[in-house]
């Protein structure tokens, strides 16, 4: 996959293909998802590969959960990634087939099983600004009400990360336009 952002640089293609090759040998189905090449079983994420500067990889979403008897995978952002872990290489000479498969079909038995973490519920930002502003005007206020849960907390979060009065102010005429057409603030970036 040519245009993957995880795949920055073509120190890796050929290493990659053959991670791609091992993995086309179970059940897994290729997607791209982020604009990278992620694995799934029934539609949830099992795995991802990537070259990155030094390295590439191979995570998986719930590798948390993977016994990891050989010790080689590592949290990429301890104290942020909860589940997800990943193997790096740095050679093709590292690449073991038998023991990639062994994860991997280890991690497929995961998700068949339902092992994942739940991401945490955190309410949504309160903006005072924002919410007089809706409780001025009926019709923005019912159309905001149309947005799924999601969407709401998007728009709460972003008018309430604005510092500065004249920000909000600037931020307001823009996703205004957006809520009366029922436009999500980052529809854009979802496909």
């Amino acid at each position: 996959m040519a245009d993957n952002p995880w795949q920055s640089n073509h120190l890796w293609e050929e290493e990659l293909g053959i991670l791609r090759e091992i993995i086309h040998k179970t059940e897994l189905i290729e997607t791209k998802k982020w604009g990278g090449e992620v694995y799934t079983i029934n539609n949830k994420n099992v795995l991802g590969i990537g070259g990155f500067k030094k390295f590439f990889t191979i995570w998986f979403w719930n590798g948390v959960f993977l016994k990891d008897n050989t010790k080689v995978l590592v949290n990429a952002n301890e104290g942020v990634t909860k589940g997800l872990r990943q193997w790096r290489f740095t050679s093709k000479e590292e690449i073991n087939e038998k023991l990639i498969l062994q994860y991997i079909n280890e991690a497929i038995t995961n998700e068949k099983a339902g092992l994942s973490i739940k991401p945490e519920k955190k309410e949504a930002l309160k903006c005072p600004y924002f919410e007089k502003k809706l409780n001025e005007d009926n019709s923005l206020k019912t159309a905001f009400e149309n947005f799924s849960p999601y969407k709401q907390k998007e728009f709460w979060e972003y008018m309430a990360t604005a510092k500065q009065e004249k920000t909000k102010e600037t931020r307001f005429e823009k996703i205004k336009p957006m809520i009366l057409e029922n436009i999500g603030l980052n529809d854009n970036y979802r496909k």
